[in-house]
């Protein structure tokens, strides 16, 4: 009998964030894989599950994901990736793949699971939702995204200003993630539109190095890729 690969969403930061569900799935599979930048490189993903993980008693599979844009690159790392669970798999040994947030919402795993379905379509995957930066932000902030008929946005930040500016106009709460590279820009239309005020960013939310922004102190600063912005009007 094959084994299962299951994606696991492990939280925002906080390692008291995971459900009970991944927990248990963490505890039961035989083998953990994670995802790395680099060989070598720690995972945040790891980081968050780290005391509730025992590498004696588990096998530890760390895949290279690097930090490129370069689709024929990142193909051949999925490839391989897929191709070393599926090893397990055969073996009818679980995978829990470890991934920050959610499993189904900006994570490496929607696209090793992509993959895995089209190469071992007949081998079961299964995903176990957890609470993304989005949510985290939020609720650490203390700022409402959305209340009776309010509408609320997460979008990826980027350089087209008029895109985002239409975003803002158009939902009372928008939460910015990837905001590093474009947070001058950023700050720029938004006190253009006279919306500094409602502006919150948080870096590694609800983590022990979570950073707390005052907005008078972020333009010029470098940010953290794992970094929100909250802007509600």
């Amino acid at each position: 009998m094959s084994g299962t690969l299951y994606g696991v969403g492990v939280g925002p930061g906080d390692p008291e964030l995971i459900t009970v569900k991944a927990f248990r799935t963490l505890q039961e599979s035989p083998v953990i894989a994670y995802p790395k930048k680099v060989r070598g490189s720690a995972s945040y993903a790891y980081k968050i599950v780290d005391a509730y993980i025992n590498p004696a008693e588990k096998e530890m599979l760390g895949l290279v994901f690097p930090m490129t844009k370069d689709k024929e690159e990142l193909e051949v790392e999925w490839v391989k990736s897929a191709i070393q669970i599926y090893a397990y798999l055969q073996q009818g040994k679980d995978v829990a793949f470890v991934t920050e947030g959610d499993p189904m919402l900006f994570s490496t795993f929607i696209h090793l699971m992509k993959i895995m379905n089209e190469r071992y379509p007949e081998m079961s995957v299964q995903t176990i939702p957890g609470i993304s930066s989005f949510n985290g932000s939020a609720n650490r902030l203390q700022v409402p995204l959305a209340d009776g008929d309010e509408q609320v946005a997460m979008v990826p930040a980027t350089e087209d200003m008029e895109d985002m500016r239409k975003v803002i106009e158009s939902h009372d709460a928008v939460v910015f993630i990837k905001i590093a590279k474009v947070l001058d820009q950023l700050l720029d239309l938004l006190e253009e539109m006279n919306l500094l005020y409602g502006v919150k960013v948080v870096t590694k939310v609800t983590s022990d190095e979570e950073v707390i922004w005052d907005v008078n102190e972020l333009r010029g600063a470098e940010l953290n890729y794992l970094s929100c912005m909250v802007v509600r009007k």
